[in-house]
């Protein structure tokens, strides 16, 4: 188990306002993050207010991510990937047009994420939650988890990591955290769906708890 970064670079590519979120009108803070936590519509395709005001697919966007998790693994030429809190699945789709021979699979407590994912890739994802994988123990080469398990409580949190070191003979997972005051006032103020606000020193205290054994790394709203 270590820290490697593989998302970062992603992460800071999009700016944020952080005061404009939380001071907005039309959406407060509270009534953003109830819409958010539907998963629905408004979360995906909403008001940028809310969430991500459109998640559209872009063009390879994953690929120097794809290539970096292949090298870093070293996958074989047939793996078996999951993907956990897919969302539309962007990811596996960029990772299924790279890698033809791999078995890609994801999973998303968002019905409609699914429903509006990439035509291509849809009969791969599932609708389910990340604290119960429908998969035998160690059947996935690599499972993936980007910016999703912050988003449990702890009763889940704990049941998610325990399950993702279940089905994974590799794992990696990307959280949201912070190292100090400004960073976390900068979280608090951006998210509207993390529950586990936690450092970073916070976050291996879990993976240590939970027999975690995969890579990991943080994002941080600086």
């Amino acid at each position: 188990m270590k820290e490697i970064d593989f998302i970062s670079n992603l992460h800071k590519s999009t700016k944020r306002d952080y005061l404009a979120r939380v001071n907005n009108k039309k959406f407060p803070k509270a009534k953003a993050a109830e819409l958010a936590k539907k998963w629905d519509f408004e979360y995906w395709d909403g008001d940028r207010s809310i969430n991500y005001g459109g998640y559209k697919y872009i063009e390879n966007r994953w690929d120097f991510v794809i290539n970096n998790l292949c090298e870093f693994y070293a996958l074989p030429e047939e793996a078996k990937i999951l993907d956990i809190g897919c969302g539309k699945g962007f990811f596996l789709y960029d990772l299924m047009k790279l890698k033809p021979m791999f078995e890609v699979k994801g999973i998303d407590i968002s019905k409609y994420a699914i429903e509006n994912s990439k035509p291509e890739i849809k009969e791969n994802l599932i609708v389910g939650n990340a604290t119960q994988l429908p998969w035998p123990d160690n059947y996935f080469d690599l499972a993936v988890s980007f910016n999703t398990l912050h988003n449990l409580y702890s009763f889940e949190l704990e049941k998610a990591l325990k399950e993702m070191e279940r089905v994974g003979k590799n794992k990696y997972l990307c959280v949201e955290s912070y190292r100090n005051e400004n960073e976390k006032a900068n979280l608090l103020y951006w998210q509207v769906t993390c529950e586990a606000f936690n450092t970073p020193e916070e976050w291996e205290w879990w993976f240590k708890k939970t027999n975690y054994n995969g890579e990991y790394s943080f994002i941080y709203f600086e």
